[in-house]
């Protein structure tokens, strides 16, 4: 029987500090969501919905066969996943997948448990609530940024798409 092995916390403890210089790149927006790109499973994927709201960290069908990954790799889940209506949603199994986060002068890659579902969606991953606490991420909607530190203990910050 095999064990499922939980990544050790290796997340430095870092501040982050949201400034004006943060807000010097920002289009004024009608409260939009910050949508970020992401390199996963070594392929960059853009429209990733940081999801403060989401219990989950979600792939969708469409994405996962655009990444060319195999039915195969999935494994079995067998609880219910419910939609924001309160719709029971179909999840075709989960997956764990290298997630690397980018901005300009450094990076971090952490393995992320994803649920694949198959259900409709203007994203094509919702990064939720136990991957952002997890690496430590801050995102502000204000800024229309994501801000986690590097294993190294600087600050990545990366700009909403």
């Amino acid at each position: 029987m095999a064990e499922e092995v939980q990544e050790v916390d290796q997340t430095p403890d870092v501040d982050f500090v949201f400034t004006k210089a943060d807000l010097q790149d920002v289009i004024p927006h009608e409260n939009d969501p910050v949508v970020i790109l992401l390199v996963i499973a070594g392929r960059r994927v853009h429209y990733v919905l940081v999801d403060q709201g989401s219990s989950a960290d979600v792939i969708f069908w469409s994405t996962f066969n655009k990444l060319q990954l195999s039915p195969n790799q999935l494994r079995p889940y067998t609880r219910c996943l419910y939609g924001f209506v309160g719709d029971q949603v179909e999840v075709r199994g989960h997956i764990e997948l290298r997630t690397t986060f980018i901005d300009n002068t450094t990076s971090r890659t952490a393995s992320i448990r994803y649920l694949v579902v198959n259900a409709p969606s203007a994203y094509n991953i919702l990064l939720g609530r136990p991957t952002l606490n997890r690496i430590g991420a801050v995102a502000s909607t204000r800024h229309m940024k994501m801000k986690l530190p590097s294993l190294e203990g600087m600050v990545i910050t990366i700009k909403s798409e």
